[in-house]
């Protein structure tokens, strides 16, 4: 089962951290703070799926930018020798349609205000998770994240960042009551906090507190929901407490292809974890020797396009799918679009293989149980909508919906859109090897495609395979990469057609964590060098 790693000194991609190693448990994540609400979970007792939970409320306080009491939640649970998976984005309001945003003289869906909004579905993750695996109980897990928010916390240099962005893009709402609880409950005389200055969040400590103590039924059929019914009436909204009350998470099966003797693991649809499944099909009928050269990367590229063109065009509710994942993953399918890549770079299209801003953890403990785990507000501070009083700030993973009445994913009362955010996980051999993420929107599939290929194809170190280089499609022949990248390298790629953009800040290319564990039980975990992170081991 192990992995050839590298885990002496590394060779290419120089980082400040290291592969961190214990035995007893972990938690990596993007917030030493909630990182260690993990860890306090494991050594009370709890196992890793309740260590998870804890980083994953502890985040909502810590890291209000990129998730929140309002986001979605996916995971994939390793649990005594089994995998499972858990699917809880919420659908679109009952009273909401394609014709009615149409008829407001919108062509595509907006990411701000009361339109993209959809169910909340985190803390009913929580609840699923603690119910069916967890250990300690429910209202122990939220203690961190309750102190924090009630006492205070000093923030990050990384989330202070992302939030000054967030008040500049907002400013243009600051009159419409809509947005009246945003700029009162996330700004402190009008501005954003800065690095090093303490955060107090009492509206979220009372939410949480009241979410703890009734299980989420008062977020979900209870007061909470009272008032979320009332302000979206107030305002324009759509979301109504019968909403929240008749949407339930899903347990579903995880999906897996072949890749190099490992079988990687995603969540089936309307998450996107297929996009990068199809990649690595199209990609492991080549042989990879060197990750640093042109026809690798072209490769790559290629085969991401592709599988990118195919889940825009088919992912959605998978009951308004057009295409099946048996037939988007087979491999005759593979087959037929490694086909298409040719020596120069080409314009992406859906075949038909009938013819032919978020947060990230894993977890692990002591026996054997591991957790990947993902939670997002889809844009920073997701729509801007924020339920005075609550702090609970709404999602905009609605303005994932098309428009159009032909299209698999188009906007209808209570469907679930294409969700962006997955979570991983790798086996060999019906033995886990670990969770791993990468968060950061439609980079997702392209991060867990390049951290696959740098671990299985090149075998980097779960940190090295973190910190090298990154690239991200974008559109038609246009790929950015960071600046690291080999400068003949970018020169040879151009000359094969690809639009080659150079990018000088971080910003975009997403943000990771991995723990894999090897045949002596070991666990090494790793952190994203582009943003703040910790490891924190037993």
């Amino acid at each position: 089962m192990n992995i050839n790693f590298n885990l002496g000194q590394r060779y290419r991609y120089p980082s400040r951290r290291s592969v961190v190693f214990g035995n007893c448990g972990m938690v990596a994540t993007a917030s030493q703070l909630a990182a260690g609400a993990g860890m306090d979970m494991l050594k009370a007792g709890g196992n890793a799926v309740d260590a998870a939970i804890a980083t994953a409320i502890c985040l909502t306080v810590v890291e209000p930018v990129s998730n929140g009491i309002g986001s979605d939640a996916f995971a994939i649970i390793w649990m005594k020798d089994h995998l499972y998976g858990l699917n809880s984005s919420g659908f679109a309001p009952g009273a909401i349609s394609a014709d009615i945003v149409r008829g407001m003289g919108h062509t595509e869906m907006p990411i701000r205000g009361w339109l993209p909004v959809t169910v909340p579905g985190a803390p009913a993750a929580w609840r699923e998770l603690s119910r069916r695996f967890g250990r300690l109980p429910f209202r122990k897990l939220f203690e961190p994240a309750i102190g924090y928010a009630r006492y205070g916390y000093a923030i990050s240099p990384f989330v202070a960042h992302e939030w000054e962005q967030e008040r500049k893009a907002l400013s243009v709402y600051a009159e419409d009551p809509a947005f009246s609880g945003w700029f009162d409950t996330f700004l402190n005389a009008g501005r954003a906090p800065r690095p090093g200055e303490i955060v107090r969040l009492k509206d979220h400590a009372d939410t949480l507190e009241e979410i703890a103590e009734s299980e989420t039924a008062a977020l979900y059929a209870g007061c909470i929901a009272d008032i979320i019914d009332a302000f979206a009436r107030e305002t324009g909204g759509y979301l109504r407490k019968e909403d929240l009350s008749a949407w339930n998470p899903e347990w579903v099966d995880p999906v897996s292809i072949n890749y190099r003797g490992y079988d990687v693991w995603e969540l089936p649809p309307n998450g996107h974890g297929i996009v990068p499944l199809m990649a690595l099909n199209i990609l492991k009928g080549y042989d990879f020797t060197e990750r640093d050269t042109v026809e690798t990367l072209h490769r790559q590229f290629e085969a991401m396009k592709l599988a990118y063109a195919d889940g825009k065009k088919y992912i959605t509710e998978p009951s308004c799918m057009t295409r099946t994942v048996e037939e988007l993953l087979s491999d005759r399918y593979a087959e037929e679009r490694r086909s298409l890549i040719g020596e120069t770079a080409r314009e992406p299209e859906a075949g038909d293989p009938r013819c032919g801003g978020t947060v990230y953890l894993s977890t692990a403990d002591g026996e054997g149980n591991m957790v990947s785990f993902i939670q997002s507000n889809y844009n920073y501070f997701g729509s801007g909508i924020v339920i005075p009083g609550t702090g609970i700030a709404l999602q905009d993973r609605g303005a994932n919906f098309s428009l159009d009445e032909n299209h698999d994913n188009c906007l209808a009362p209570r469907k679930r859109t294409y969700h962006t955010i997955i979570p991983g996980f790798l086996t060999k051999e019906g033995r886990a090897v670990g969770p791993f993420g990468v968060m950061g929107g439609f980079m997702q599939p392209q991060g867990h495609l390049q951290v696959i290929t740098n671990t299985l194809d090149f075998g980097m170190n779960p940190q090295e395979a973190l910190d090298c280089p990154r690239w991200q499609w974008v559109g038609g022949k246009s790929f950015q990469v960071e600046r690291g990248f080999d400068p003949y390298l970018v020169e040879q790629l151009r000359k094969r057609g690809h639009d080659i953009i150079i990018k000088d800040d971080l910003q975009g290319f997403g943000r990771g964590e991995m723990i894999w564990r090897n045949e002596e039980g070991v666990l090494m975990g790793a952190t994203e060098p582009r943003a703040d992170g910790t490891v924190a081991a037993w």
